[in-house]
């Protein structure tokens, strides 16, 4: 991928680590697609953000576990600002909170058609788009979880994100010589609203080896690089920015 426009979609880019990447992306000079759930408001509002870094800002409602709304995501955003060239694959779930034997059987299957059939479905589009096009770049965002198993918290979740993992390496082999890139980016914690508790990332920083949580932005600067020409030789790596742990 040379210099040519840089068209990018963003699911779950309404909030969090999501927005700070759309904002990131939009300064890297991307046009981005702001995949979100259900909040429109925040979504126009990073819209806001990429227009105002020069970019096209487009907000798209879609729920990433349903193919036909998958397939009308990326629709709209070819027909609205061109060929796709990169997607970075984020929308995510915890689903329930606290130990397995406990938890609600529908919070888990709700999360795993999210957090692993979602990023399936977009990266299955994404890749018929960058193969007709020419070529393009993934990222999967996954979580230290992957590897740590988030014992008492959600374990669910964690073995959704190491499937992630997994799609990254597999993934990267099958597309890499039709010019498509697929990495991954595993944070630790993170001050979002993702969490049940808003403040745990201040409750787990004893045990965070650089003694805090990590911020929004300091995980978007690993998406951008992913996506950017200097990661050009860069696939199948899940990239850990995760303060040690």
């Amino acid at each position: 991928m040379g210099n040519g426009r840089k068209v990018t979609v963003v699911t779950g880019g309404s909030r969090g680590i999501g927005a700070a990447v759309c904002g990131r992306l939009a300064l890297e000079g991307h046009d981005v697609v702001i995949g979100y759930r259900s909040d429109r408001g925040s979504a126009e509002e990073v819209a806001r953000a990429v227009v105002e870094a020069g970019r096209r800002g487009l907000p798209v409602a879609v729920d990433t576990s349903d193919a036909a709304a998958v397939d009308g995501l990326f629709d709209t955003a070819a027909a609205e600002l061109g060929p796709v060239t990169g997607l970075v694959n984020n929308a995510g779930v915890s689903g329930p909170n606290g130990p397995l034997a406990d938890a609600d059987p529908d919070g888990m299957r709700e999360a795993l058609a999210v957090n692993v059939l979602g990023y399936l479905l977009c990266a299955r589009r994404a890749v018929r788009e960058m193969t007709a096009s020419g070529g393009g770049a993934i990222v999967n965002v996954s979580s230290a979880a992957a590897t740590l198993g988030s014992p008492g918290q959600y374990v669910h979740y964690a073995a959704a994100k190491a499937a992630v993992d997994t799609l990254t390496v597999g993934l990267s082999k099958e597309v890499a010589a039709v010019g498509i890139r697929v990495n991954g980016v595993a944070p630790g914690t993170v001050w979002t609203d993702f969490h049940e508790d808003p403040q745990r990332p201040a409750k787990v920083a004893a045990v965070i080896p650089m003694g805090r949580a990590g911020r929004p932005e300091e995980i978007s600067g690993a998406v951008a690089w992913l996506l950017s020409d200097d990661a050009s030789y860069t696939t199948g790596a899940v990239l850990r920015v995760a303060g040690g742990l």
